[in-house]
Parts: C-alpha cells; structure tokens; sequence
C-alpha cells in the first residue's frame, strides 16, 4: 500500500535549512521502509497562504450555499489546505524556533486549516477531532538548546503544536530536534547527533 507524505516546510534558509535537513532525514528513512511513498511538498516561505482577514471570518460562518463569489475565492486557501491535509497519511513539518515560537507562515497556514465543521466539530458539545489516523512528525531546530535546560520554558513550539494538531485529531506526533546550532561546544555535531536519531528511530 502506498503513503502520502506531506512536507511542509516553513525556514527561509532553504537546502541549507537544519529544519529541513532533518525533515529530509525523516522522509528518507520513512521512504526506505515504504518504497511506494508520495511525496508532498508544501514550501510555505515561497507560497505563503493569506493570514486571516475579515472577509476569511465571514465567510467561515456565512453557510456555503450562500457564499459569494467573493467568500467562495478567499476561502479556496482554507479549502484547498484542508484537502491536502486530509489526503495525507504522514504529515512531516519543519519548525525552525523563531523567537521561541513558530515562524508566522506555519500559524498562517495552522489558521487556514482551523475550520470547524472541517478539522474540528463541537457537534456532540465537545471539541472533537476530524483529522485523524495521521501521523505526524517535527522536525525542530534551534540556535540554543530549550529540550532541557534553563532555556526549556522558553520554548513555545512543540507544546503549541501538540496542543493545536491533537485539537485538530492528529495526536500521533513525534518530535526530533537539532539544537545547539549556535552555540561554539555544540554546533558541530548538532546536526550529526539529530540525524543519528532519526537513524536509530524505529519508523
């Protein structure tokens, strides 16, 4: 059986990217174990999706068949994210730590995928996931070190991400980090060490 794998990839430092390598080394190995795999790549440093606007919220709860042209058009965005989203089988996202959160394209787009009714339903009177049998995967990268440490709590990302794709129904979620990439003692093994746990990590 074939897998769908989304990329999405949100650092600004292209092939250079320790986000991205490490996501890479990730999706290498998932493709090893599943050859048939498909791959996905949604780079949203080069095609952002628009930030929540005024006219996006009307049209979230104006009921479809009375969507303008006007709301049918800016809720493309949001339509078109959702149904990637849940055609894939395995989510793999890399999360450079930009100023101990995550960079602004990769809220843009957590908000454009926000839709209840779409990934999320209060119908039964509780918050209830729709996106779900996913596994999802996090590629983090750091200058510092935030696993452990004084700078532990200082870091907003992986504890957001949990929090918001758990919401969504996505709660099989496995972090990787390379971190320490600016710091002198660190940096030159930080990507070798990560990249050794995803080696070492049984997919």
């Amino acid at each position: 059986m074939s897998q769908k794998i989304l990329k999405i990839i949100t650092s600004t430092n292209g092939e250079s990217s320790f986000s991205n390598q490490l996501s890479n080394a990730v999706i290498q190995k998932l493709a090893v174990n599943q050859p048939d795999t498909e791959i996905q790549t949604l780079d949203l440093t080069q095609t952002p999706l628009p930030y929540l606007t005024n006219s996006h919220i009307s049209a979230v709860y104006t009921p479809a068949e009375e969507h303008t042209q006007e709301q049918t058009a800016v809720l493309k965005y949001s339509d078109d994210a959702i149904q990637t989203l849940l055609e894939s089988d395995i989510i793999v996202i890399g999360v450079p730590l930009y100023n101990f959160g995550i960079p602004a394209v990769l809220k843009g787009w957590i908000d454009q995928v926000a839709r209840a009714g779409k990934t999320f339903s209060y119908a039964d009177g509780s918050p209830k996931g729709l996106v779900i049998n996913k596994k999802v995967y996090l590629s983090i990268a750091s200058g510092a070190i935030f696993s452990e440490g004084p700078y532990k709590s200082y870091d907003f990302s992986e504890s957001y991400l949990r929090a918001v794709l758990g919401f969504f129904g996505m709660t099989d979620v496995t972090t990787f980090r390379v971190e320490g990439t600016a710091i002198p003692d660190f940096a030159g093994n930080a990507l070798p060490k990560a990249l050794s746990t995803v080696e070492e990590f049984a997919f």
